[in-house]
């Protein structure tokens, strides 16, 4: 259930206002100085508590004023200061409260802003699947959140009431496991393991992709480079859980295997041989990234002949964000 909003009610202060005038008029002898409150005063200002202060003031120093009577002013009082301005000055929009913090997931890293709205100052930034205190939601979808010792606002586009998938999800060899040395993971996963190939992504990785992958997940796949020679296992392999990653909202890539430099088993003939194989008969649903022409064009720094520098990790990884951003 929705708590009330913060916005002050005018009808209860005006309705309070007039009772309070009775209670007063009730309780006080007739040869005592009489403090009125009428209920036609209670205006706009009475939204901000000025008038109900000003009141306060005047009645605590009647002194014949009634305990009750004094009691349920303090009482209003002490409601409107708890409350604070209107959601309206505070956070630009109208916050309407729950009866209790809702557990709430962020599905991006995604700014904490001051207000309910991309024009105020960002407070920090929050990494995906982090767990949130949700305190209320704005009348412009946003949600006021617990943030540090104090509040802050995450637009409601990038909350979810589950567990999010992970955005994207990197699937393969040793150059996966250095990939994710070069960028960090604060918004993606990875599923990799060092000098691995065919025979693991089948028995082992295919398993951890559920764990990680779900709808709006995108998964980039670079297996290959150990073992070109199971360029029909990886298709057939992959065909076959097309329509169950499709069904799930997972969109799949696979990344061409990239050029090697000077290295003893391995050569390029080879890879574009591979890289050629998979890009025909892959299912149609599986996106190509032809990041073995982006490496051969751009460049590439190779101390082994097979594993790459930091630079050219992150060289790549923008290749891949590019390549994704543009089928969009």
């Amino acid at each position: 259930m929705l708590k009330k909003k913060k916005t002050k009610n005018q009808i209860i202060l005006g309705s309070f206002a007039a009772a309070f005038s009775v209670v007063v008029f009730a309780g006080l002898m007739a040869d005592k100085h009489i403090a009125t409150v009428e209920a036609a005063q209670i205006n706009e200002s009475v939204v901000e508590g000025e008038v109900l202060n000003v009141q306060l003031d005047e009645a605590l120093g009647e002194e014949n004023l009634s305990q009750e009577a004094v009691t349920e002013l303090i009482a209003v009082d002490e409601t409107l200061e708890a409350t604070g301005e209107s959601s309206e000055e505070t956070c630009g929009a109208v916050v309407t409260l729950y009866d209790s913090p809702l557990v709430m997931y962020a599905s991006d890293t995604v700014n904490v802003r001051s207000g309910a709205g991309t024009d105020f100052a960002k407070l920090g930034r929050i990494a995906w699947g982090s767990e949130l205190s949700v305190l209320g939601v704005t009348d412009n979808n946003w949600y006021e959140i617990s943030y540090g010792d104090s509040v802050g606002f995450i637009s409601g586009d990038y909350v979810t009431s589950e567990i999010p998938s992970v955005p994207y999800l990197f699937v393969g060899d040793s150059r996966t496991v250095q990939l994710e040395m070069a960028v960090g993971d604060s918004d993606k996963a990875y599923v990799a393991k060092v000098g691995e190939g065919y025979s693991w992504f089948k028995n082992t990785a295919l398993t951890e992709i559920q764990e990680y992958a779900g709808n709006g997940t995108t998964m980039i796949i670079n297996f290959g480079v150990n073992d070109l020679a199971n360029a029909s296992k990886y298709i057939s392999l992959i065909n076959s859980y097309i329509d169950v990653w499709d069904a799930a909202g997972i969109t799949v890539y696979y990344s061409s295997v990239t050029p090697v430099g000077s290295y003893p088993t391995v050569t390029n003939a080879q890879i574009e041989n591979f890289n050629s194989r998979l890009q025909s008969e892959l299912d149609p649903r599986i996106k190509w990234i032809d990041s073995y022409s982006y490496l051969t064009q751009t460049g590439f720094n190779t101390a082994d002949g097979l594993h790459y520098d930091k630079s050219t990790y992150q060289n790549l990884y923008s290749y891949y964000m590019s390549v994704v951003a543009t089928d969009v």
